[in-house]
C-alpha cells in the first residue's frame, strides 16, 4: 500500500513538474515578467475592398510647421500631432512625421534598420520592396508592404492594407510620408500624386 501511494504521489509531483516547466518557458522572452506572443497572422484581404480614392478628389496644399509641403485630399479629417499630422479617410489615410537624421537613408540602411524596426513595431507587416526613387524634391526612399489594420474598436475586425512609405531628407531632417489603403485598392495615380508634390519649404 505505502508502495503504491508513493508511486502516485511521484507521478502526480512529475506531472505538476512538467505543467511547471512548460509554463514557466512561455516567460523566458520576457524577462520572467511577460509571456510570449504569437506572431499576429495576416488577414485576407477583401475581394472587393472599398478605398479607393476617387478620380474627382480634390487635393489642397498642406504645409507643416516642420519645413515641408505637399497636397493632401481635401475634407479627410486631419489630427495634428507633436511630430506630424495625418489626414483619414474611412480605412485610407496619409501620415506624415518628422524626425532628426545624421544622414540620409540608403536602401542598405532603410533595409537594415527601418524595416526591422517596422516589422517589430507594425501588425504582420510584410515588406515587398525598398527602392531609391527620383522626385521632384530630390531623392528618397520608398518602402513598399501589406500590414494589418488596427483592430475596429466595436466590431474587433481587422483589414489587410496595402502601404507606401516615403523617406525624404535634408539638412538633418527625416519626414516621412505613409499612405495606407485597403488591399487591392487602385489609389496609385493618388498616391504618386502626393508623393511627387512633397516640398521643402
Amino acid at each position: 500500500m505505502l508502495r503504491t501511494r508513493y508511486r502516485i504521489c511521484h507521478c502526480l509531483a512529475g506531472i505538476i513538474l512538467a505543467t511547471w516547466l512548460g509554463i514557466a518557458g512561455l516567460f523566458v522572452a520576457g524577462l520572467g515578467s511577460h509571456p510570449v506572443l504569437a506572431a499576429e497572422v495576416a488577414v485576407q484581404a477583401e475581394k472587393n475592398p472599398p478605398g479607393d480614392i476617387p478620380d474627382t478628389q480634390v487635393f489642397i496644399d498642406y504645409t507643416s510647421p516642420g519645413g515641408f509641403a505637399l497636397k493632401v485630399p481635401e475634407g479627410w479629417a486631419r489630427s495634428d500631432r507633436a511630430d506630424g499630422a495625418s489626414f483619414v479617410d474611412k480605412l485610407d489615410g496619409v501620415v506624415l512625421s518628422i524626425s532628426k537624421a545624421d544622414a540620409a537613408p540608403t536602401v542598405e540602411s532603410t533595409k537594415a534598420d527601418y524595416v526591422q524596426k517596422l516589422e517589430a513595431a507594425g501588425r504582420a507587416v510584410r515588406v515587398t520592396a525598398v527602392k531609391a526613387v527620383k522626385l521632384p524634391a530630390g531623392s528618397a526612399i520608398r518602402i513598399v508592404y501589406t500590414s494589418n489594420s488596427e483592430p475596429n474598436a466595436v466590431t474587433n475586425k481587422q483589414v489587410r492594407l496595402e502601404n507606401e512609405r516615403y523617406l525624404y531628407f535634408k539638412d538633418g531632417k527625416l519626414v516621412t510620408l505613409e499612405l495606407y489603403a485597403p488591399k487591392g485598392a487602385d489609389n496609385v495615380d493618388q498616391w504618386q500624386l502626393m508623393s511627387s508634390s512633397f516640398r521643402w519649404k
